[in-house]
């Protein structure tokens, strides 16, 4: 059973600490579920009512135990199913793939506007990059997930970038994974040129969307 979701390898703790662990990452996969659904139906929507579809495809991934404990030490705690749930709001995330950058902005407003889900924060990447390029937008949101005796509300880290935001995220995380997140200076300054050459693709895909819909 313990294999399926990742607590193999965690000979030391109890079966009562492993039931909890079990609890916790099977109320996280039910909180993706439902952020999917919701996404879905909403750009369903879209399609049928403005014949547009702001959400090109929806990746989600589940963080792994050894991943949460390995984040838990990093901010001084320890490993245990209370610390997970009060200290880390990340352990589900999904991450929204837009064709245009102005669907991002749509996307994010359609999520906020949802009267069962609680903004918890937010952070736009898209208008103030960061330092070294990296451009999203992201949400910690809580979603209600209900079960058959209870229900709870779920943390979930919402991640919304164009493909070209994605693709060049996915570069810098395994650069970073490579170098143990210390990169040369000079692959940095390449990856900033990077970041700039794809919003200037975002950017002329954009006008070319434009210049079609006018004709």
């Amino acid at each position: 059973m313990f294999n399926k979701i990742g607590l193999e390898n965690f000979r030391e703790l109890s079966d009562e600490e492993l039931d909890k662990w079990q609890n916790l990452l099977m109320i996280h996969r039910f909180a993706l579920e439902e952020i999917k659904t919701k996404l879905n139906i909403l750009n369903e929507e879209c399609s049928m009512i403005q014949d547009c579809n702001p959400i090109g495809y929806i990746k989600t991934r589940l963080k792994k135990p050894y991943s949460i404990r390995e984040k838990l030490l990093r901010k001084g705690y320890e490993f245990s199913v209370d610390n997970a749930m009060k200290n880390i709001q990340d352990i589900s995330g999904v991450r929204i793939i837009c064709s245009f950058k102005s669907d991002i902005f749509v996307v994010a407003d359609m999520i906020k506007n949802q009267d069962d889900i609680e903004v918890v924060r937010e952070s736009d990447y898209i208008t103030n990059p960061k330092v070294n390029g990296y451009q999203s937008y992201h949400l910690i949101v809580k979603v209600p997930v209900f079960m058959s005796k209870r229900y709870e509300k779920v943390c979930v880290e919402i991640q919304i970038r164009t493909s070209a935001m994605d693709f060049w995220a996915s570069l810098e995380h395994k650069i970073n994974y490579k170098f143990n997140n210390i990169a040369p200076e000079e692959i940095l300054e390449e990856l900033k040129i990077c970041a700039h050459i794809s919003s200037e693709l975002d950017e002329r895909m954009y006008k070319i969307k434009q210049k079609i819909l006018d004709e």
